[in-house]
């Protein structure tokens, strides 16, 4: 069964280099092609994972070793993979919720001309995401992780032919590469301290600690807060958030596929792979907590503001990544649980983002919330499909975010002392906003009055224009409709993944005792019950759909949104995130430069110049004496000669 682990890889790698170079002579069957090989990927990934059920629990760690990638004396570097509890349902989420996105494609980019070419990018990415689970050390997750950048800023900048898109997917890459620079950082730490990239000998295992155990705190503290400043970079968390909302600018299925369930979980996936060496560096756990908690309001703040249907998801998923950073920050006590929220969150954030893309392909490309209303009637499926994707995400009682959701914020309470009742919270406060913007959306969009009838009719779109591309402009007046089975039967599947996912994990503890032998688990000491938590949870969540209600169903939603609070007009701004970025970090950095520039000028080249200017002024005096004449060497020489005279004389007086 281990050589079926580098094929997960290999199918949709292999989707990737034929769809990419095989040429325009595949445009008619190269999205089924693609589809084809991400399923065949997911049917790899069912077999293993049959495999693993039927082995003992604390022995289900599968390897396999494929070549010596750098064969040098005191430099070993293999392309090895690791497939255990955890990379197993990475594997499972990645290749069955992508496949599901393929399919959905092959309906939303059916008039797109390059549509080879977007499935040729969707199954690099997945290849990528793969590596980056499945890899044995840290120096070929690396290659992954970067893998993981490249591909989605192809898919996010795929119509390039929007300057917004191609400046997102520039901005993403740049992001990206301040957290990339952490990940490489903590690398060389451990190299040079451990002599090794491997997971086995530096991580261990319950029973046999691995090399972390002897090393210096200072040491594993420097080695965390890299790992956790490349965790912030993929998965947009404080303060490295910024390039997730602008990346709504690529296709929805790349918003579903990279923003929902993949790529932005992969910096949980380093924490929690990672957790031996967080549980013994505290104050880099300690940070870990407060960038959660903070990005989790962050991000639900921002998505209360958002009137475009991507960004308020996009806002939505910052905050729920940053419960599972949160949650991840906690050691023991919210290792597992983070993993949980993220494969809950992956059902139903992508079947809000497929659902969006529905509502969108009904509605000609228009992202605007304030001119949509009343579109249950003419969406069914997309409606009943993102109301349970809804409520799932609000932690309606019975669905799968509310086990995954109420076990963090329980969690979060254990941890004792001050920091734990700061944290719960903080938690709390977020499931409150969350229920407020995502009955918001859930209002704006599916109920109340047509405000999409009587528009005016736009200008045609520009010659040569993307027949399926999101212009995020003015359109002719739609015409909303149900969209194709292609993309409602993964809504649907999706759908169910939403209601059931987490009811099922929690029965008996089932994904506790699945992960428990990977991450530990310990229940800490809450001071608060279990039922007061799962109560306070269910409080706060129909106070904050009460509030949205109140605001959004009880009045006619303004076509033209009102100037609003300074709150609000900041959080349609991202908090100024962009404004503060370019102050500190832009202009920041060019003071830096400039600053730098005058003392290369003035200092080092003030201090050649000046050794110059003298040995030149220097020689040209001396080359005065030079002269030719006879008689000038002749005075000379009598000077020099009575000088030594006269030192002789004043010696011997002396």
């Amino acid at each position: 069964m281990e050589n079926l682990i580098a094929l997960l890889i290999a199918a949709p790698l292999l989707g990737a280099a034929v769809l990419l170079c095989g040429g325009r002579r595949l445009d008619a069957v190269g999205h089924w092609i693609g589809t084809l090989l991400a399923a065949v990927s997911f049917v790899f990934g069912a077999i293993l994972f049959v495999d693993l059920l039927g082995k003992d629990a604390d022995h289900r760690t599968m390897t396999q070793h494929l070549f010596s990638w750098i064969p040098v004396e005191g430099f070993q570097a293999d392309v090895a993979f690791r497939l255990d509890q955890l990379s197993m349902t990475f594997v499972l989420l990645i290749t069955g919720v992508g496949s599901l996105i393929h399919l959905y494609s092959i309906g939303y980019m059916e008039h797109d001309e390059r549509r080879r070419r977007f499935f040729g990018y969707l199954n690099l990415f997945l290849a990528a995401m793969l590596l980056l689970v499945l890899a044995d050390n840290y120096l070929l997750l690396y290659v992954g992780w970067e893998g993981v950048g490249l591909a989605s800023f192809l898919l996010i900048g795929f119509w390039q032919h929007k300057p917004s898109a191609a400046t997102a997917a520039k901005k993403a890459f740049l992001v990206n590469r301040v957290g990339d620079m952490g990940l490489s950082i903590a690398i060389m730490i451990m190299f040079t301290t451990f002599g090794t990239f491997a997971f086995g000998p530096l991580l261990g295992t319950h029973e046999e600690p691995g090399l972390v155990g002897e090393t210096s705190e200072g040491t594993l503290t420097a080695i965390a807060l890299m790992l956790l400043l490349a965790a912030c970079g993929k998965s947009a968390q404080v303060p490295l958030q910024s390039w997730l909302g602008d990346a709504m600018e690529g296709p929805t299925p790349v918003s579903a596929l990279i923003h929902a369930a993949t790529m932005v979980t992969a910096g949980v996936y380093l924490i929690v792979r990672s957790g031996a060496i967080f549980n013994a560096a505290p104050d880099a756990q300690l940070v870990v907590t407060i960038v959660g908690a903070v990005t989790l309001l962050f991000g639900a703040i921002v998505g209360c503001a958002k009137d475009d249907i991507k960004k308020a998801l996009a806002g939505s998923t910052m905050s729920q990544i940053g419960y599972m950073v949160l949650a991840a920050g906690l050691g023991p006590i919210g290792y597992v649980f983070a993993i949980m929220h993220l494969v809950t969150h992956g059902f139903f954030k992508a079947g809000l983002f497929l659902g969006a893309g529905s509502v969108m392909h009904g509605m000609n490309d228009e992202v605007d919330m304030r001119k949509y209303g009343g579109l249950r009637k003419y969406m069914p499926i997309t409606f009943i499909t993102f109301g349970l994707g809804y409520l799932a995400i609000i932690g309606f009682p019975g669905l799968s975010g509310f086990f995954s959701k109420d076990k963090i914020i329980e969690s979060a309470f254990a941890k004792g002392g001050t920091e734990g009742w700061i944290l719960g919270a903080c938690a709390l406060l977020g499931a409150a906003i969350t229920a407020y913007y995502m009955t918001r959306v859930m209002l704006m969009t599916f109920f109340g009055e047509e405000r999409w009838r009587n528009r005016p009719t736009a200008s045609p779109a520009a010659p040569g224009a993307e027949p399926a591309a999101e212009h995020h402009g003015d359109h002719a007046e739609p015409h909303p409709h149900e969209s194709p089975s292609s993309m409602t039967i993964p809504m649907i599947v999706l759908a169910f993944g939403s209601v059931f996912a987490g009811g099922l994990f929690s029965v008996g503890d089932r994904f506790v005792h699945w992960l428990e032998p990977i991450t530990g688990h310990s229940h800490g000491d809450s001071p608060l019950s279990a039922a007061t938590v799962t109560t306070s949870t269910v409080v706060v969540m129909v106070i904050g759909v009460t509030a949205a209600y109140l605001q959004y169903g009880r009045r006619p939603v303004p076509v033209v949104a009102p100037r609003g609070s300074l709150l609000t007009r900041a959080a349609r701004r991202d908090l100024l995130q962009d404004d503060f970025n370019h102050v500190v970090l832009v202009r920041g950095g060019e003071h830096l430069t400039r600053s730098l520039v005058y003392v290369d000028h003035t200092l080092v080249d003030g201090v050649v110049n000046g050794t110059a200017a003298s040995v030149g002024g220097l020689s040209g005096r001396l080359r005065k004496l030079q002269n030719g004449f006879a008689r000038s060497y002749a005075v000379s020489m009598f000077g020099g000669a009575a000088l030594l005279v006269a030192a002789t004389l004043l010696m011997r007086a002396v």
